[in-house]
C-alpha cells in the first residue's frame, strides 16, 4: 500500500512540474480565461487540481501554423497583379518604347574601323587567322 501512495505522490509531483513548466513556457497569447502570472499562482497554489484547470481551461490550442504559398499560388498577389488585357498593353508599349530606342541608337557597323598599325598586322599572322574584317 505504500508503495501505490508513493508511486501516486511520485506521477503528481511529476504532473505538478510539468504542468508549472508548462503553463510558464507558454507565449502570453495563448492563455485563456486569465493572466500568465495568475495561472502561475493557480497551478503553483492547486498542485493537482490547478495542473488540470490548467490543462483543460487554460491553454489554448496551438494555432494553426499559416500556410506559406508561393507568389503564383497566392491569390492575392495573383489579384494585384491586374488581367491579362492590362499586361498586354503594357508589354505593347515596352515594345514600342524599345522600338523608338532602337531607331534613335546609331547602328555601331556605320562606324568606320579604327586605323591599325602596320605592327599589330605581322603580330597577327596571316590575314585568314582572325577571320575578315567588318
Amino acid at each position: 500500500m505504500a508503495r501505490l501512495l508513493l508511486i501516486g505522490v511520485l506521477l503528481a509531483l511529476a504532473f505538478w512540474v510539468y504542468s508549472i513548466v508548462d503553463c510558464a513556457l507558454q507565449d502570453a497569447t495563448r492563455h485563456r480565461g486569465v493572466s500568465k502570472p495568475v495561472w502561475i499562482l493557480i497551478v503553483v497554489l492547486l498542485p493537482v487540481l490547478g495542473g488540470i484547470l490548467w490543462f483543460v481551461v487554460g491553454r489554448a490550442r496551438r494555432a494553426s501554423a499559416p500556410v506559406r504559398r508561393a507568389p503564383d499560388d497566392d491569390p492575392d498577389f495573383l489579384g494585384s497583379l491586374g488581367s491579362v488585357r492590362d499586361q498586354d498593353e503594357r508589354i505593347r508599349r515596352l515594345e514600342e518604347e524599345l522600338a523608338a530606342l532602337d531607331a534613335e541608337a546609331d547602328d555601331p557597323r556605320d562606324v568606320p574601323p579604327a586605323s591599325s598599325s602596320s605592327s599589330d598586322d605581322d603580330a597577327e599572322g596571316p590575314a585568314g587567322s582572325r577571320g575578315p574584317r567588318a
